[in-house]
């Protein structure tokens, strides 16, 4: 932690000159950085990240798996799409706010409904443009994540200590289950499918191989997805337990991504998955958080990372086909691939700094992924890991 005198001495950074700064990002460490504010105005404390991705600043904004983060977006054209309300991954924005490098521009794109800026306000949450994002970047990368408070204010009065204090004295992300924030309140069935052109979403019609998804944060495009490998898709509740999931009498379960610390959502979950197991051979898939409560059910361990993966461009390796694919991810924590036990076979690897990308287990159909198989910026590099979900639920029916 670092003390009030010492953060003094950190640097602020500012707009260009003559430009009154409407909105402030300050971090625990005392760093200060000012810009323009626009979306919604009020101050937000969370985890600062940065996202590497080109585009899709809408599914972002709207993914689960950002709860507890505001989002630094490297790609300095951020807007120039606008919103529609297809491309919501949840109902609402869930992460505190972003940050970019310049103002939002007005949208040029058929699909467009309303102005980014404008949706942000309507939905509460806080954006920062103007601000120098790749020092920003920088200081993520050398520090780790660092907890921070940002502020919209149209008037530009700024308690500047104050943002420094609530920074410093936010608990952070580990040792916190956001899922249980996150997570449907109950019970529904899913059967909207992948885009289309040019009808949009088509609906699943006749019978498919049923399946509970545990929803931890579960965004849309992923149940879409399962949709349209032919899966009649139930999804349950992150606190659901294991007689209520089989009560549903499913061919397969599937473990969906979310956000906060998985030691803390694995409480609940990691119980009810090893019980799951215990009484069944079920087929059962997991992504992102859910690959970490995989793991964690299977004995493994999971840890923070230093600044996470967040970003629509890192390469994956297949170790056991040595194919490599371009993936999309967000996380934060990661599995450790040197505490799998035995008779589990660690099965993907981040090309970037070797982390653990997926397992599955050496004599059951049970296997995940960290990264985000839905996502599609290979574009369809990884969608063989949904039929072979399938596949597995066709062999042990």
């Amino acid at each position: 932690m670092v003390s009030a005198d010492s953060a003094k001495t950190k640097p602020v950074f500012s707009p260009a000159p003559g430009t009154m700064p409407t909105a402030c990002i300050a971090l625990a460490d005392g760093s200060v950085f000012y810009g323009r504010g626009f979306g919604a105005e009020g101050v937000a404390v969370a985890e600062l990240c940065f996202n590497t991705a080109m585009t899709g600043y809408q599914e972002i904004m709207t993914d689960p798996s950002y709860a507890g983060q505001v989002v630094t977006f490297t790609f300095p054209h951020i807007g120039n799409t606008g919103i529609n309300a297809e491309d919501d991954e949840s109902n609402d924005p869930v992460a505190a706010g972003m940050v970019v490098k310049w103002d939002p521009t007005a949208p040029s794109n058929w699909r467009a409904a309303e102005t980014l800026g404008a949706w942000l306000a309507r939905r509460g949450r806080i954006g920062l443009g103007g601000v120098d994002t790749r020092r920003l970047t920088r200081a993520i990368r050398r520090q780790g994540a660092p907890h921070c408070a940002i502020q919209h204010a149209a008037d530009g009065q700024f308690d500047v200590a104050a943002l420094q204090e609530r920074a410093r004295a936010w608990s952070g992300l580990v040792g916190l289950d956001l899922a249980k924030d996150v997570t449907c309140a109950q019970s529904y069935r899913w059967d909207e499918m992948r885009w289309a052109w040019p009808d949009g979403y088509p609906r699943r019609t006749g019978a498919g191989h049923k399946v509970v998804a545990l929803d931890y944060g579960a965004k849309r495009n992923i149940l879409r997805c399962l949709a349209s490998a032919g899966c009649d898709v139930t999804v349950l509740p992150a606190t659901a337990t294991a007689d209520e999931v089989l009560a549903h009498n499913p061919a397969g379960v599937f473990l969906s991504n979310g956000p906060g610390d998985p030691e803390a959502t694995g409480a609940y979950a990691v119980p009810m998955i090893r019980d799951i197991m215990a009484r069944t051979a079920l087929p059962i898939f997991g992504i992102c958080l859910g690959h970490q409560m995989l793991a964690l059910a299977l004995g493994g361990r999971t840890l923070k990372m230093n600044h996470g993966h967040h970003g629509a461009n890192h390469p994956v390796k297949d170790i056991e086909t040595g194919k490599v694919e371009i993936t999309s991810m967000n996380h934060g924590f990661a599995v450790d691939g040197q505490s799998l036990p035995n008779g589990v076979i660690e099965t993907h690897v981040s090309l970037f700094d070797g982390s653990n990308c997926g397992i599955r287990m050496q004599d059951r159909p049970v296997f995940s992924v960290q990264y985000h198989p839905e996502a599609s910026p290979g574009p369809m590099d990884s969608t063989y890991l949904f039929d072979r979900f399938v596949a597995a639920m066709a062999a042990t029916a």
